[in-house]
C-alpha cells in the first residue's frame, strides 16, 4: 500500500507538472493568435488575455491524453533511471503491481475531468464564441449562421402526440438564435407530404411558439395555393424548440455539458434533428478515463524496463509515438463514428481498449518469470 502511494503520488506530480508547462504554452499561443486575428480591433492586452484564457480551456482539455503518456514515461523512467524499479523488481513486485496505482490515478484524474472540467470547457467555449461574434458583428443587430440558410426542423405535437414535422428554413438569424428572418415554415403530415407552407417576414422563438409577422399562409393540398393563399399581419405557430438548443444544435458537441447531454440528444431527437455526433461525443467522454488509464499502460510498456545511455531516447519515443497513434486512431474513430459508419459505442471504446490489450500484451511478454 506504501509503494502503491508513493507510485501514484510521483504519477499525480509528474502529471501536473506537464499540465502546468503545456497550460503555459497553450496560453502564449492563443493570445499570440488572437493578437494576429483582430490586429485590425481595438481589443487591447487584456481583451486579448481575456479571449484567451476563455479559449484555452478547450485546447488543454482535447489533448489531456497525450499529457497523460508524457506523465506516465516521465514517470516510468525517472524510477528506471533511479534504479528504483531494480529494488521494487528485487523486492518480489511484478510489473503489472508497479503499473496498477499509475492506472488507477490516472482513472480518477480522468473521471474528475469528465465531471468537473468538461462543463468548465462548454462554458467557456460558449462565452468565447458570443465574444468574437461580438466583436465580428461590430454593432450590426444580425449575423448568419452559414455561407447559405439556416435549416431547422421540429416536431409538430398534437395532444401530445407527434402529428408530423415542420421544416424551418430562413436567411439569417439573431446571434441569440431567438428570431429568424425570411423565414419559411414547411409542415409535413404524419402520413402524408407537405400540407403548408407559411412565409413570414419575421419569426420570433417564444416559449413554446413562433411569433410570426407578415405571413403568408400557403394550403399545399389545395389545386392552386398561390390562389388561395391567406395573408396576415400575425401568426403563432407551435413549437417546442429552445433558443438554448437551437445554438447548441448548430454548434459542436463540446458546447453541451456532458451531464445534459443525454436528455439534450432526446431532445435533439425529438425535434428531427441527427444526434448522431452528440452520442459519440458522450460514448467519448465516458471512455475518456479509460483513454488515459491506456496511455499509462502504455508508457509503462516502454520505459518501465531499466534502460541504459542510449536506449532512453529510443524508448521515449517509441512510448511517445504509441501514445500518438492511439490518440490519432481515437480521434479517425469519432469521425466514422460521426459520420454513422461505427456505432457510437463502437467508436468511442474500441481505442482505449485496443491500445491497453496491446500494452498489456507487451508488459507480459517483458515481465520476468
Amino acid at each position: 500500500m506504501i509503494l502503491a502511494l508513493y507510485v501514484a503520488r510521483r504519477f499525480l506530480r509528474a502529471f501536473l507538472m506537464i499540465a502546468g508547462v503545456f497550460l503555459l504554452i497553450l496560453f502564449l499561443i492563443d493570445m499570440i493568435e488572437i493578437i494576429r486575428r483582430f490586429s485590425g480591433r481595438d481589443i487591447g492586452l487584456g481583451g486579448a488575455a481575456r479571449l484567451a484564457g476563455l479559449n484555452i480551456a478547450g485546447s488543454f482539455y482535447s489533448i489531456l491524453p497525450l499529457m497523460t503518456v508524457l506523465a506516465g514515461i516521465t514517470l516510468f523512467l525517472g524510477l528506471a533511471r533511479s534504479s528504483e524499479m531494480v529494488a521494487i523488481r528485487a523486492s518480489g513486485r511484478s510489473a503489472l503491481r508497479v503499473v496498477r496505482a499509475p492506472v488507477a490515478t490516472a482513472i480518477v484524474l480522468g473521471a474528475l475531468t469528465v465531471g468537473l472540467l468538461n462543463p468548465l470547457v462548454a462554458a467557456t467555449g460558449s462565452l468565447y464564441d458570443d465574444a468574437v461574434a461580438e466583436i465580428d458583428r461590430a454593432g450590426s443587430q444580425t449575423v448568419s449562421l452559414g455561407d447559405s440558410a439556416v435549416w431547422l426542423r421540429q416536431a409538430v405535437q398534437q395532444g401530445g402526440e407527434e402529428a408530423g414535422q415542420i421544416v424551418i428554413r430562413a436567411s439569417r438569424a439573431s446571434p441569440d438564435a431567438v428570431t429568424l428572418y425570411d423565414a419559411s415554415f414547411l409542415v409535413f403530415g404524419a402520413e402524408a407530404g407537405p400540407i403548408r407552407r407559411i412565409e413570414a417576414r419575421e419569426a420570433r422563438l417564444t416559449p413554446g411558439a413562433w411569433d410570426l409577422r407578415d405571413v403568408s399562409d400557403f394550403p399545399l393540398d389545395q389545386p392552386n395555393p398561390q390562389a388561395a393563399v391567406t395573408r396576415s399581419a400575425a401568426m403563432t405557430l407551435a413549437s417546442d424548440l429552445t433558443a438554448q438548443r437551437i445554438r447548441e444544435g448548430f454548434g459542436r458537441p463540446e458546447s453541451v455539458p456532458v451531464w445534459q447531454l443525454p436528455q439534450f440528444i432526446a431532445g435533439l431527437e425529438r425535434a428531427g434533428f441527427s444526434a448522431a455526433r452528440h452520442k459519440v461525443w458522450f460514448q467519448t467522454e465516458l471512455a475518456r478515463p479509460f483513454l488515459m488509464a491506456a496511455m499509462v499502460l502504455i508508457a509503462a510498456a516502454f520505459t518501465m524496463q531499466h534502460v541504459r545511455g542510449r536506449n532512453t531516447g529510443g524508448a521515449v519515443l517509441m512510448a511517445f509515438g504509441a501514445g500518438i497513434a492511439l490518440f490519432f486512431l481515437r480521434n479517425l474513430a469519432q469521425v466514422l463514428g460521426d459520420n454513422g459508419q461505427i456505432p457510437p459505442a463502437m467508436a468511442a471504446w474500441t481505442p482505449p481498449l485496443v491500445g491497453a490489450m496491446l500494452a498489456l500484451g507487451l508488459i507480459l511478454r517483458r515481465e520476468d518469470g
